[in-house]
């Protein structure tokens, strides 16, 4: 009676002890109820982020121990003595968790001088003022080792970087890191450390193979609620493409069960003593659905970057296309019986498959691989994924081989594949924003961090109009824009049209706008008594050229705005003036002004265009991200 008391005691404390171990880490042990729609997915490295609440810690009372049940306590009844027999299945679970045990201090070992804190000062830009940036944070994440003396972390760790340290385990110093290259759609950078003492002792890790489901996996990192490095066991629970949160773009991504917390992220995930992913985001509101990209993505990243040098991006076939699960629809399109198939519905003008296929073709294969009705393709053992796994993991330039049927015929056909860019960005990272401004008219391009400013909800409270074109126009041509009026500094010049803002600009004196360069140009050069500027809604705005262009110096300085556009539009135009300069030159080698070139070209930058040299002068008060 004794004996069976004890071993009652021993077992309800190594119970409550593992779970207060990892309270920590995880969210209240009791489930929380399924939600209406699937969360949102979101990167989770920023320990310090403030969207991201801090974990939250429970005790747990002796009646929701697990190993106890009603009778056990002493009171309630006769405690029930356990039996010392131990059958099969038991065997195979104490062993399946020592195996587990085992391969968690494995990776704790094998992760000790290969895995380091990675410590960020960052500061985005303001999209409604973009001409300045927002608050200085700070923010920590991980990374790990690998050969070339070269870290890999994501990129979300070190996006809108200012300034970066690294301090490796059982270190107090923390080295300044450089970042060598980052790859925003695939969550990815490199960073490097020139320091020598950094590098004594440090091991790189090897990347292995895609694991299978349920094979187990040891998430290593420094998460919030701690200083130290922290390890999580979990098991494979499915492969797939997935949206990354970070680069919002659609690529493989492995989801596992093991907690990963802000911190985590970029921290490597190990299986045996290879690894197996990195990881980077977790599902919203759900209970230990963490995601780690797999080891085909980073090497397809670090390849693109030790052959180009920059990262280069990830391929896109440039069509969207819809399932033919329907059997009317593959009769309709003229398919046999066995064969199978994605109808193309649309096209992006700027691919090489613009030039090659047509709306309405079924896209039979690629690269001689079968694709299903529903888009999908075979993967490993019984398992399938999207047909857009294998275009992305092609290089840039590569050759694509697809079969099509079109008019009831067949076709092989070539495409050439390469990294595309959508009409309106869907991230700008580690760069300032355009901007032009013109009698207090504030102009920019449209961008999705311009409508996430307007909120977490900025899909309904942006403005419709601006969203529903962010997200489905394709561009006609390259270098095209959609260039909006973004707000009005108020002045005498423009009362009346202060409420014309977050409007597109269409034409600007019957020139239609390209883009916001082009924008400029027809701007400064324009030669009417007055400019007119065409928006949307049959909207427009009229101005006294002179009048304005005086107007504008003054809102500037009223404002406290450097300049009156961005670096890249500066750079632009100087370069445009001083090729105009030249030519006048060139054209006429006799005249008096060949001998004052310089100051020919000074006066024109400064008069003729309102004061560039000033920009040029203030530009380097802007900070380069």
């Amino acid at each position: 009676m004794h004996a069976s008391a004890r071993l009652l005691r021993r077992l309800s404390s190594s119970s409550s002890a593992r779970s207060l171990r990892r309270l920590p880490l995880h969210p209240s042990p009791s489930p929380p109820p399924h939600p209406s729609r699937l969360p949102p997915l979101r990167t989770v490295t920023r320990a310090v982020l403030p969207h991201l609440a801090a974990p939250r810690f429970s005790t747990i009372s002796c009646a929701s121990t697990p190993s106890l049940r009603l009778g056990e306590c002493g009171a309630l009844g006769t405690p029930s003595i356990p039996s010392a027999e131990v059958s099969e299945g038991e065997e195979e679970v104490e062993s399946a968790a020592a195996r587990h045990d085992t391969d968690a201090f494995a990776a704790v070992e094998l992760a000790l001088d290969s895995v380091v804190k990675v410590f960020t000062v960052s500061s985005g830009p303001n999209y409604f003022l973009p001409w300045q940036n927002k608050a200085q944070r700070e923010s920590m994440g991980s990374g790990f080792v690998i050969s070339g003396k070269r870290i890999v972390t994501n990129a979300h760790v070190v996006a809108d970087h200012t300034f970066v340290l690294v301090r490796k385990h059982g270190s107090p110093a923390k080295y300044k890191a450089e970042v060598q290259a980052i790859g925003h759609e695939c969550d990815l950078a490199l960073l490097t450390v020139e320091s020598e003492e950094f590098w004594e002792g440090m091991n790189s890790l090897e990347l292995g193979d895609i694991p299978f489901l349920q094979e187990a996996v040891a998430v290593v990192g420094y998460p919030q609620g701690g200083d130290n490095i922290s390890v999580t066991k979990g098991v494979v629970s499915r492969v797939e493409p997935t949206q990354y949160a970070h680069g919002a773009t659609q690529l493989m991504a492995i989801q596992i069960d093991a907690a990963i917390n802000p911190g985590n992220s970029g921290g490597p995930a190990i299986m045996g003593d290879k690894v197996a992913g990195v990881a980077f985001q977790n599902l919203s509101g759900a209970e230990n659905i963490g995601y780690i990209i797999p080891v085909p993505v980073i090497k397809r990243f670090i390849s693109g970057v030790e052959e180009s040098g920059k990262y280069s991006g990830f391929c896109s076939l440039g069509i969207s296309c819809q399932a033919t699960e329907n059997i009317q629809i593959r009769e309709c399109f003229g398919m046999r019986p066995e064969m199978t198939g994605v109808l193309v519905s649309r096209i992006n003008p700027l691919s090489d498959a613009y030039k090659i296929l047509k709306k309405d073709d079924i896209l039979l294969e690629f690269d001689g691989v079968p694709i299903a009705n529903d888009g999908t393709v075979p993967f490993r053992n019984r398992e399938r994924i999207t047909f857009d796994h294998l275009v992305s993991m092609k290089k840039p330039e590569e050759t694509a081989v697809i079969k099509v049927l079109r008019d009831g015929k067949e076709h092989e056909l070539n495409v050439t594949l390469r990294p595309l860019q959508p009409l309106v960005p869907v991230h700008q990272f580690d760069k300032l924003p355009s901007y032009y401004i013109f009698a207090g008219f504030v102009f920019i391009p449209l961008t999705q961090p311009y409508l996430h400013e307007f909120g977490e909800d900025w899909y309904n409270t942006s403005p419709r109009r601006l969203c529903e074109r962010a997200l489905r126009e394709l561009p006609k041509k390259a270098g095209q824009q959609l260039v909006i009026l973004s707000q009005v500094l108020m002045d005498d010049i423009n009362v009346g049209y202060e409420r014309l803002a977050e409007l597109q600009v269409k034409k600007v004196n019957g020139v239609e706008v390209e883009n916001l360069k082009h924008l400029c140009s027809i701007v400064e050069n324009c030669t009417e008594e007055n400019l007119r500027i065409d928006l949307d809604d049959e909207r427009m705005i009229v101005l006294k050229f002179q009048n304005a262009r005086l107007a504008t110096s003054r809102i500037l300085k009223r404002h406290r705005i450097p300049s009156a556009m961005s670096n890249d539009l500066v750079d632009d135009q100087a370069s445009k003036e001083t090729d105009e300069v030249g030519q006048g030159l060139l054209e006429s080698p006799m005249s008096p002004s060949v001998s004052a070139g310089s100051s020919l070209a000074d006066s024109v930058l400064t008069e003729g265009r309102g004061g560039l040299q000033q920009i040029r002068r203030t530009q380097v008060l802007q900070p380069e991200l």
